[in-house]
């Protein structure tokens, strides 16, 4: 069960998985993970985790909410 917190590239990759998306594939200049129509653009690894408020936006895009996110 991820907790809403920072979290790394990889705990993402594979917690989306887990809800579903397959992935990630390359694309342009960001990596994309897709399920069905939906389409999540995934963070380029970098040092350091991924902030709550980019994990927002990325939950958002993926049509996740909150509490389906930490159920997972």
């Amino acid at each position: 069960m991820p907790a809403f917190r920072p979290i790394s590239r990889s705990e993402l990759i594979k917690n989306l998985r887990k809800a579903g998306f397959e992935g990630p594939f390359s694309g342009g200049r960001h990596q994309y993970m897709a399920k069905g129509d939906i389409t999540v653009f995934i963070p380029n690894p970098h040092t350091g985790d991924i902030r709550r408020e980019l994990l927002a936006r990325l939950l958002r895009q993926a049509q996740i909410d909150r509490g389906d996110w930490e159920r997972l």
